[in-house]
């Protein structure tokens, strides 16, 4: 499975908006905008997930499920339980030389 931030992240990541992974994975650009509008987990046709997910995964990325270890070296990013994009501190709560509290 995949959630919308983790395919937004994924995008982030690898640099390329939704008209580029729509080309990579063989989806439309309508398709892709409505995977990363999903509240959560993203829901749709078998076949679309798994051309997504292929697509990521030849650019470079690992998908991490919810409590899984991650098997490769180097770096990533997890959201801590409990948090989310609304208990995310805003750029105006950052401390001089930005920070955040």
């Amino acid at each position: 499975m995949i959630t919308a931030p983790q395919l937004r992240a994924a995008r982030s990541l690898l640099g390329i908006d939704q008209r580029r992974l729509a080309e990579l994975s063989g989806l439309s650009v309508p398709t892709i905008q409505r995977m990363e509008a999903s509240g959560s987990i993203i829901r749709g046709n078998v076949d679309s997930l798994m051309k997504l997910i292929a697509a990521l995964e030849v650019a470079g990325i690992e998908l991490i499920g919810e409590g899984a270890v991650s098997q490769g070296g180097g770096r990533g990013v997890r959201l801590k339980p409990g948090f989310g994009p609304a208990r995310a501190p805003d750029a105006d709560d950052a401390e001089p030389g930005g920070s955040l509290p």
